[in-house]
């Protein structure tokens, strides 16, 4: 492998796609700088200006030197927006790491397992928490990932993947986000998808929760009370304005 260059990460801390990455990166014991960007204020000017047009995060810069805040990427390094795009661009370049199996059809589960992440989890973790629908929407989701995962124990096709960086930010949110009980939610319905997921009919998703978090990469990434704190900013401005925010970002 190539001498690794240096890795520049545009990020949000309360945000699920870039904590895809960090996780990713923290994994493969990687050295990277992290810009945060806030998502509740307007976006810094500079962002779309010199970074990335459509200003969304993550955003990867790699390559280069050491970059400040408002600084353009050199025009030579690879630049690269979607935090799958991203995952599997990080388990390209970092064999070592073993961020995608090496066995053929573990990596086709891998990206099986993602794909039903983003059709289905992702759909249901927005149409509930943002768009006030029925708790049946979010439990039927994870009871589709919950079915995918190994039957006692392991990660998304054994050990740790890039499938499991894909899923668990989002799994990690829905815990703290139902606990919130937010405003954007039906009345009651919090308490019924909490009552739910905390049941023995998801014991297998709980284990699978527990083991991610215990690792140190997600010791390292995940800040509950600040994620709880600024999500409580979004909802509450949500509330208000009755605005759903955009896909990835």
């Amino acid at each position: 492998m190539s001498e690794l260059k240096r890795i520049t990460l545009y990020a949000a801390v309360e945000s699920p796609f870039p904590h895809r990455v960090r996780l990713a990166l923290e994994e493969a014991q990687v050295p990277y700088d992290m810009i945060s960007i806030s998502l509740y204020d307007d976006k810094p000017e500079w962002y779309a200006k010199k970074v990335y047009p459509e200003a969304k995060i993550p955003y990867l810069v790699y390559g280069g030197p050491k970059l400040k805040p408002d600084e353009a990427p050199s025009p030579d390094t690879v630049q690269l927006p979607e935090s799958l795009v991203i995952l599997e661009f990080l388990a390209d370049i970092l064999p070592s790491a073993n961020l995608l199996p090496a066995d053929p059809a573990l990596r086709a589960k891998a990206r099986l397992f993602i794909q039903a992440v983003e059709t289905k989890l992702l759909a249901a973790f927005r149409g509930f928490f943002f768009m006030g629908g029925s708790p049946d929407i979010l439990v039927n989701a994870l009871e589709d990932i919950q079915r995918m995962l190994p039957p006692s124990e392991g990660y998304a096709v054994g050990e740790w993947s890039i499938a499991d960086a894909a899923a668990v930010p989002f799994l990690m949110r829905i815990s703290t986000m139902l606990k919130m009980n937010p405003p954007t939610l039906q009345e009651g319905a919090g308490e019924r998808a909490l009552e739910a997921l905390r049941s023995p009919r998801f014991a297998r998703l709980q284990k699978y929760v527990h083991d991610n978090a215990a690792r140190p990469s997600m010791a390292k990434t995940w800040d509950e009370a600040a994620v709880e704190k600024l999500m409580k900013v979004r909802f509450e401005r949500m509330a208000k304005t009755k605005q759903v925010p955009a896909p990835h970002v």
